[in-house]
């Protein structure tokens, strides 16, 4: 499972604001990230398996 930093993890740009690892700015702060499926076709057919809701 990711870990949250306290910074953003430079070179990931996420809008989804309601993800534990959303950051303000539009910032993706997880040490790292999953995408998947593994042999999607294009950009529409994949999925951040690392989102996690955020809990208000």
């Amino acid at each position: 499972m990711a870990k949250k930093m306290e910074h953003p993890n430079q070179g990931i740009k996420c809008a989804v604001d309601t993800c534990y690892f959303y950051m303000r700015g539009d910032h993706c702060c997880a040490d790292k990230i999953q995408v998947e499926p593994k042999h999607a076709g294009s950009s529409e057919e994949t999925d951040c398996a690392t989102f996690v809701p955020h809990r208000m």
